[in-house]
């Protein structure tokens, strides 16, 4: 049997292990973007990958104290409350306010609701708490995000002693570390997660084989992990709505191609895959929201710093991303973005450089304010075994070294101790 570990609102919880004054009340988390990155008050930054699982890298920097924060934090020049919501209490839920909603909506619905910052430093150090945790309590364990896990109890536990073993688990870890979880078990973990969603909030559920069609007979396609918008959309074209209705149409599926028809598999508890106690990052990315801006240089020069940021994490990876993606959201809503494949020799110089020219081949709506601007990169060559092509060798070696001199004294001194000209 594979189970799913997560961590219930796990931004919330571990605000209220920090300030047990907050439990029980409507509180949510969430505020602007770390901003600051494009002034000169970041200093000394650096960066961590440690149970980070699929989040960006979190760059710490020695800024004030954002935590401790009253609504005047989240107005921007013109006095306008700005910023998003990253998760929310189940009493804040209770009045409506949910994931991705603005400061101001979730306001509007709940005005005794009480927001906090995000506190990475806080999440990275109870998350790996609780991964050295369940390590010592479950043989193969495999973190899948911050707040996630997958264990595989197979030989470890008998199927007729899951439940009384996750509900134990559950209660050893809130003593342990403060957590409140919910746990999922089942056959394969895709099913496991499914059951987690079906036990929140700390609460357990174990589905069995023969318990399988009932439980998914009524759940909605879209809470499958792995169903996206484009998928979600197809499926109810085809007027299937529920995953019960999904495992009755294996043909439509099958007949949609090899994605689809491995989702069938996973749908019906027909395929699985293993547990991972070592995860391989396959992308790496950096991304800022900001307050409407119109100035092209300016956001060049932004444009600059996440390159020199996003370099840092990539050197700290030891990894050659081959695939490159810029992508730009206007005000209105709209949206432009840009891939580019390129397989050579890394160097920050060549990434500052490309950055820029992904900026101005993305940048369509040239009349529009922009509000947010992501790099990515992926193809790592380790993975994909794509060759480095062997055009200006020599001199682009010369420019390795500077890169990798330039990256241990960021190491030592943080990322800002070298900036590009540009950037100022």
């Amino acid at each position: 049997m594979k189970i799913h570990i997560d961590i219930d609102c796990f931004f919330v919880s571990a605000a209220r292990i920090k300030d047990p004054s907050l439990k029980n009340k409507a509180v949510a988390i969430g505020g602007r973007s770390d901003t600051e990155i494009f002034d000169a008050s970041a200093k000394k930054q650096t960066v961590n990958f440690v149970n980070s699982g699929s989040f960006v890298p979190t760059f710490y920097a020695t800024y004030d104290d954002k935590t401790k924060c009253d609504l005047e934090s989240f107005k921007d020049d013109t006095g306008k409350i700005r910023g998003i919501l990253t998760t929310s209490s189940y009493e804040a839920r209770a009045f409506g306010v949910k994931t991705a909603m603005s400061i101001g909506e979730a306001l509007a619905l709940c005005p005794q609701l009480i927001i906090k910052v995000p506190d990475m430093p806080l999440y990275q150090k109870l998350s790996h708490e609780l991964h050295e945790f369940l390590a010592s309590k479950i043989p193969l364990i495999e973190q899948a995000s911050i707040d996630e896990f997958y264990g595989d109890l197979s030989g470890w536990v008998e199927d007729d002693e899951i439940e009384q073993f996750i509900d134990k688990l559950k209660h050893e870890i809130k003593k342990a570390t403060k957590l409140p979880v919910s746990i999922g078990a089942s056959t394969t973990r895709y099913i496991a997660k499914l059951a987690t969603s079906a036990a929140k909030p700390f609460g357990c559920k174990t589905i069995y084989e023969n318990d399988l069609d009932n439980f998914i007979q009524d759940i909605a396609v879209e809470k499958f992990a792995g169903i996206g918008k484009s998928m979600n959309a197809r499926l109810k074209s085809a007027q299937i709505h529920t995953l019960g209705e999904l495992k009755q149409r294996k043909g439509t599926l099958e007949s949609w191609g090899p994605y689809a028809k491995e989702l069938y598999k996973r749908v019906s508890g027909l395929t699985d895959a293993p547990i991972q106690t070592t995860r391989r990052r396959k992308s790496i990315g950096i991304s800022r929201t900001f307050a409407p801006l119109y100035d092209r240089e300016e956001l060049k020069r932004r444009v600059h710093i996440l390159a020199r940021h996003l370099n840092f994490a990539i050197l700290k990876l030891k990894v050659i991303p081959t695939v490159f993606h810029l992508s730009i959201t206007y005000e209105m809503n709209q949206k432009s973005h840009i891939n580019l494949s390129l397989s050579e020799i890394y160097t920050e110089k060549k990434f500052d450089s490309l950055s820029i020219e992904l900026f101005n081949k993305a940048d369509k709506q040239k009349r529009l304010h922009v509000i947010r601007l992501s790099i990515n990169c992926s193809s790592f060559t380790r993975d994909s075994k794509k060759e480095l092509s062997l055009l200006g060798f020599y001199d682009e070696q010369k420019m390795k070294k500077l890169t990798d001199s330039v990256h241990k004294l960021r190491e030592k001194y943080g990322i800002d101790v070298l900036r590009w000209g540009s950037e100022f």
